[in-house]
């Protein structure tokens, strides 16, 4: 018996380590499966980078280190931005579009529209060389709103009165337990309008249009991918093949080599997004463009 004991005492000590380590054993394979190369060419650097834009733009700081980081990689001679999003907020747009105008004097940016690229997004993406739009995408509502609600019909049926003490006589600009009074408008609409120039303007300089014809490409106008052509908001009509093809050309890359987002980072994102679109749903921000 003691002989037999000896004989599987090794099997018997592996079998007792992975009972007692299953739990680290497993984290430790999905960690690995997450990881490892699928290839060998996941080996190889590659040498064109898509980046992804999705959803509403309010925390963009990943997206414009991604952009950064790819503008000074060695091995990666071109840039592909991939927007799908309805907008966002007016200071995160801009970062991404200071991002994408540094890049670009580096090297090429092509901006790939896959769905939606309005208002902010489209905000983020005038300094690319190019724009390609799918044919399917709706292009354009260059605009700026701020809004609020007045509940203070709401606050007299349950009892509720608001008190504030302030200093300035437009500290409580925006405020919603009442009605915004004459000269509250007027200072919302100083902003407002400061910003919706600030945007027209960029956009006229970045894609090279007349700023005295903003009413034909802004003005919150909603464009098909052949009208938004037609007005210059962007290039040309085209599928995620031709993008990357046309950024191939531009960037001399005779044997393209995609980076591969990571499937952790990449099931991160699409979380993320779906909490962003939820919360930009039921609480959006006040400045939108």
């Amino acid at each position: 018996m003691q002989f037999i004991k000896k004989l599987f005492s090794p099997v018997l000590a592996t079998m007792k380590f992975i009972q007692e380590h299953f739990k680290a054993m497993l984290f430790l394979l999905l960690l690995f499966w997450i990881f490892a190369p699928q290839s060998k060419e996941d080996l190889k650097p590659h040498n064109l980078e898509q980046i992804y834009l999705v959803g509403p733009v309010m925390e963009v700081s990943e997206i414009v280190n991604q952009i950064d980081e790819a503008a000074s990689n060695k091995f990666v001679k071109g840039i592909l931005l991939n927007v799908d999003s309805p907008g966002g907020a007016v200071a995160p747009s801009i970062e991404v579009a200071y991002a994408i105008k540094r890049a670009k004097e580096k090297k090429p940016v092509i901006v790939y529209a896959s769905g939606t690229i309005a208002s902010g997004s489209y905000y983020a993406s005038i300094w690319a060389n190019e724009i390609v739009a799918n044919p399917g995408s709706m292009v354009g509502s260059i605009g700026v709103i701020m809004q609020g609600a007045d509940v203070s019909e709401l606050m007299d049926k349950v009892g509720i009165k608001s008190q504030s003490i302030q200093a300035g006589k437009y500290k409580k600009v925006g405020a919603s337990d009442r009605q915004w009074t004459d000269y509250e408008i007027n200072e919302l609409n100083k902003v407002i309008q400061g910003t919706y120039d600030l945007f027209t303007a960029d956009v006229a300089n970045a894609r090279g249009l007349d700023i005295k014809k903003r009413d034909t490409f802004a003005n919150a106008h909603i464009f098909t991918s052949k009208q938004a052509k037609d007005v210059g908001l962007i290039d040309s009509i085209g599928v995620e093949y031709d993008a990357k093809n046309r950024l191939a050309l531009l960037s001399g890359v005779s044997d393209p080599l995609w980076n591969k987002e990571d499937r952790f980072d990449k099931l991160m994102k699409k979380l993320s997004a779906q909490t962003a679109v939820t919360l930009h749903t039921y609480f959006p921000p006040l400045i939108m463009k």
